[in-house]
């Protein structure tokens, strides 16, 4: 069992209203500089939401919503200050109830 940590907002406003591109690929630069494996995600309509247990989460969410999963805390902590009107959270994965923690309910293109 792993505990993922996320971010999440409103699809538009991550990817229309904030900067999102900059913040991304500034943290993919750190991470490459510090020779550090990527371990953050970026999941557009993520399945998560609908488990039972994240009710809470989504309801507070506009819909449709993204969200930036990650294994490191501190990286989520930073988007949430980076970002400021995101929610952050966290669960654990796999569940019954959340069996892929990246899974997206978008239609893929």
């Amino acid at each position: 069992m792993t505990t993922y940590y996320f971010s999440i907002a409103s699809k538009k406003f991550l990817v229309d209203e904030e900067p999102f591109d900059e913040v991304i690929e500034e943290r993919i630069r750190h991470y490459h500089e510090r020779e550090k494996e990527i371990d953050f995600w970026f999941v557009i309509e993520p399945a998560f939401l609908e488990a039972p247990e994240m009710a809470d989460v989504k309801a507070k969410v506009p819909q449709p919503a993204a969200a930036i999963i990650s294994t490191n805390k501190t990286f989520i902590t930073w988007t949430k200050l980076r970002l400021e009107y995101v929610l952050a959270g966290e669960f654990e994965a796999p569940l019954e109830s959340i069996p892929d923690p990246l899974a997206s309910l978008a239609a893929a293109s």
